[in-house]
């Protein structure tokens, strides 16, 4: 019997929730879009995924909730690919990925992350040890120890920014 592409009979959410985001390339789309980048062709650049999968995660995760276009100029149109609040919500989500990944695969973290207020490091939820709880918007991300890609989307992306501030690449 071939393996199916969907969790039909499954009735949890996290069934629902792989539905939506576990298709490959889902989740660093989602991951990109909460470090800023906004515009289809920064994506592409950025995760080297083939225009028509790019397309089709990107409609997946509109028709989701998760993200929304945005026209940002009429001629010709263009638009941007912006996270929703059910979007931005899967910060600490991701967040606990790569701790996981650390702890468990190994490698050094291309970036890591700070409470852009007091400048503490963040525990693996995603939250500040001093101050608590936090809004990824508060989140600023700086350059790790770990390997880093240099084209243009990610050299605009190696320096210290807070989440959700759009990418601008060098031209």
């Amino acid at each position: 019997m071939a393996l199916g592409k969907d969790y039909v009979g499954q009735d949890c959410s996290l069934s629902r929730a792989l539905e939506l985001l576990g298709e490959r390339w889902t989740l660093l789309v989602v991951q990109n879009a909460l470090y800023g980048v906004r515009r289809f062709s920064d994506f592409q650049v950025r995760l080297d995924i083939p225009k028509a999968v790019l397309s089709d995660r990107l409609a997946h995760l509109i028709e989701g909730g998760v993200m929304r276009k945005s026209q940002y100029q009429t001629a010709p149109p263009r638009y941007e690919y912006l996270l929703t609040d059910a979007g931005i919500e899967l910060w600490p989500v991701i967040f606990a990925i790569g701790v996981w990944s650390r702890r468990n695969l190994g490698g050094e973290p291309p970036r890591l992350f700070r409470h852009a207020e007091c400048g503490t490091d963040l525990v693996p939820s995603g939250d500040c040890p001093k101050c608590g709880p936090i809004e990824p918007a508060e989140v600023e991300m700086y350059p790790g120890p770990g390997p880093k890609r240099m084209d243009p989307v990610s050299r605009a992306m190696n320096r210290p920014r807070r989440l959700l501030e759009p990418v601008i690449p060098e031209q």
